[in-house]
Formats: structure tokens, C-alpha cells, sequence
């Protein structure tokens, strides 16, 4: 008798490579120590939340014997904390985000499914950038649709906007970007949007049907070189904007997020009803009462981002020193290297001999890479650095 679908048999026969390295990091600390497993394979930051979500939650707990001090609210989030985010937003985009046009999600991942759900008919394709975030695929195939990888030039990974125009079809419904992205670091500039944006819009006469940008921003603030991040909203008047608290508040474990709508698209109240009613018929129902309630008083906190950039400049020196190539990634918290050998998977495992935790490039639709998430402290990059000579000097015997 079989007891789950052929579907998600085949889902749990290709795990996510991330949880295997750090499955993997669990039973090498066992046998060797903590402090000699180097763990790059989880984007988990470590930080710990800035001094302003203590303070909100010791106000919380003050409050919470008070009747509905954690209750119900309405399901797209309280109207507070919308208007709160929607000025936010407002100033992020360059456009005027009504509060009415924000939705308070259980995560970033809560909201690219919401999302889904309520614009995919069965068939309907999703382009993406590669190298991705391998759960994409999951999110579009559980609400009927496919995920449509489209690779980006190799080593840079910019945008290659050729091979993005061959993708649309007449089933094209979306076109996910992620920038900052995980798991290159790049950062898309306002021209290769630009064009991106002309093609769509060609794409939307040529194919008589609206076809939207979703935007994936939880690493927004991750930006080391200070570079443009552009306006969704600006560029593509059917887009929507999703992001989380995860990392720039270290709110990982609470699952705070928020999909913004564009208030350029044309009866936008409709999507946005549509998104709230997802919101609950999918289980979310909304984002935890307490995270919402310690994002009101912290919208404009974060943890110092000096950090994470002395831990890029302490990465690229150990990639360097151990002869990897590798393109300094301008934002998120994640290098994706050159692998040394063809096959991505055996540099990972060399680098496990090493007690260093990798995931291959091909889990996200980059082989020939490796990812290395860098929230880690500086003192596991730093005693990394022995460990990473020796398996990039294995091959070159």
C-alpha cells in the first residue's frame, strides 16, 4: 500500500542539498568537535537580533496578560503594522505603497506561495534566473505550475537577457527574480532590469495576458558595495514585492514576511483580495502575532552590517590564498566560487575530508559552483582557511 504520492517520493529522495551538508556538519561536530567542523552549507545568521527586539519583546511580555494580547487579527496582518510598512516600502521603491496593498505572510517562502496559489493555472510556467534558490521549483509545483530555470552568464552571473526572451512562452505567468541573490551574491543593475522590463511588456502584448515580476528581497539590505537596488515597482507595473525580518533582524525561526503589491497594476484590490484569502485557505492564516508585534516598534532597526562585510573580505582571502575563482559577490551572505573540478559534487566532498561544509552548485542549478554562506563567526571562516588549501590542492596532482 502506498502511503504518500509519487510526487513527493520523489521530493524526499532529493532532499535539499543544504539539509544533507547540514545534517552532514551534526555528525562531524559528534565525532571531532565543534570547533573543528567549518559549516558554510546553512544561510542561518548567526547574529543575534539588534538590542531593539529585546526591548520590544520585554514591552510584549508586559502586555501579554491583557485579553487578546496574542489573538487573532485580521488576516492580512495588523493594520498598524501595515501602515508602518508600507511607508517603509514607500521609500524602498520610489513608488507610493498604499497600506491596503501590504500582506503580512509567514515568511518570505509563506508569500511566494501565497502568491502562487492565487495567479497559477495548471501548466503555467514561472521563469528564473539561474543559478536559484531550489525551492522555487517546489513552490511553483505545488500550485500546478513549473518552474522554468534559465541560466545567467557564466562566473559573472548577470542577467543573460537573450536566452531570458527565448524562455517566454504563451503559458509564461511569472518571472522570479532574487537581488540580492542566493546563492551568486549578485546584484541586478537598473539596465538589465530596464530591459528585462521591455521584454515582458512585449511579451504581454505579444501573448494578449498579464505577466508578473515577483521580486524576492530578504537580503535587500545586504548591500556591500553600496551599489542601485531599483525599484521593482518602478520598472514593472505587475509585480509584487515579498520579503522577511529573517536576516537583516535575525528572525529566521520566527517566519515574518510581507508581500507588497504594486499599485500600478490595474484592479489591484482584486490580487489583493485574492492574496488574503490564500493567505488563510493555504493554513498561514498570517504571520505570527509576536513577530508582527516586535516588527511595529523595529522597522527600522538591523544588525550591523560591518559584520557581514569583514566576514566577505575574510572569505575572499581564503578562497584567494587557496587558488579558487570566484566573483566577489555584492550582496547577500553567500560566495559561489568556481569548483576546481567539473563536478562541483567532488570538491563538496573533498572539502568534507576537510570537516568543511559546502553544498554543490548543481543544487541550484549551477553546477560547476559551490556555495559557502558566510553568517558564520570570522574565527570558523579564518580556521577554514588550512583546510581549503588542502582540497583545492588535492585536484591539481
Amino acid at each position: 500500500m502506498q502511503l504518500i504520492t509519487d510526487e513527493i517520493k520523489g521530493y524526499v529522495a532529493n532532499s535539499s542539498m543544504i539539509r544533507r551538508m547540514f545534517e552532514a556538519g551534526i555528525e562531524l561536530r559528534k565525532k571531532y568537535g565543534a570547533d573543528k567542523v567549518y559549516d558554510f552549507s546553512l544561510g542561518n545568521p548567526d547574529l543575534p537580533p539588534p538590542p531593539e527586539v529585546k526591548q520590544a519583546l520585554e514591552t510584549i511580555a508586559a502586555r501579554a496578560d491583557r485579553p487578546f494580547a496574542l489573538g487573532y487579527m485580521p488576516n492580512a496582518g495588523y493594520p498598524a503594522l501595515r501602515e508602518k510598512l508600507a511607508v517603509h516600502l514607500s521609500k524602498e521603491q520610489n513608488v507610493t505603497v498604499p497600506a491596503s496593498h501590504v500582506i503580512m505572510t509567514c515568511g518570505a517562502a509563506g508569500g511566494i506561495n501565497v502568491f502562487f496559489r492565487a495567479v497559477l493555472e495548471a501548466g503555467d510556467e514561472v521563469i528564473c534566473p539561474a543559478p536559484y534558490f531550489v525551492e522555487y521549483g517546489f513552490y511553483a509545483g505545488n500550485h500546478r505550475g513549473r518552474l522554468i530555470p534559465v541560466p545567467s552568464k557564466d562566473f559573472t552571473f548577470e542577467l543573460d537577457l537573450d536566452a531570458l526572451e527565448k524562455a517566454f512562452t504563451a503559458k509564461t505567468r511569472a518571472v522570479i527574480l532574487n537581488t540580492p541573490n542566493n546563492p551568486t551574491g549578485q546584484i541586478y543593475t537598473r539596465s538589465e532590469l530596464t530591459r528585462l522590463a521591455e521584454i515582458i511588456a512585449a511579451m504581454e502584448k505579444k501573448y494578449n495576458r498579464t505577466i508578473y515580476v515577483v521580486s524576492d528581497e530578504p537580503y535587500r539590505f545586504l548591500n556591500f558595495d553600496n551599489v542601485e537596488l531599483p525599484g521593482t515597482f518602478e520598472l514593472f507595473p505587475h509585480s509584487v514585492v515579498i520579503g522577511s525580518y529573517s536576516k537583516n533582524l535575525s528572525l529566521a525561526g520566527e517566519r515574518l514576511g510581507y508581500i507588497a503589491v504594486s499599485p500600478k497594476i490595474e484592479g489591484g484590490d482584486e490580487l489583493v483580495a485574492a492574496l488574503t484569502i490564500c493567505n488563510r485557505i493555504l493554513g498561514f492564516v498570517n504571520a505570527p502575532a509576536l513577530a508582527q508585534q516586535i516588527l511595529e516598534v523595529c522597522m527600522e532597526a538591523q544588525v550591523d552590517l560591518e559584520i557581514y562585510r569583514a566576514r566577505r573580505t575574510a572569505m575572499a582571502k581564503i578562497l584567494t590564498d587557496a587558488g579558487v575563482e570566484f566573483n566577489m559577490p555584492r550582496g547577500a551572505f553567500y560566495f559561489f566560487p568556481k569548483s576546481p573540478v567539473a563536478d562541483d559534487r567532488q570538491f563538496v566532498d573533498a572539502l568534507l575530508k576537510e570537516c568543511i561544509l559546502a553544498v554543490p552548485g548543481c543544487g541550484f542549478g549551477g553546477p560547476g559552483y559551490v556555495r559557502l554562506a558566510f553568517c558564520v563567526d570570522a574565527k570558523v571562516i579564518e580556521g577554514a582557511a588550512e583546510g581549503m588549501k588542502r582540497a583545492v590542492a588535492s585536484f591539481k596532482k
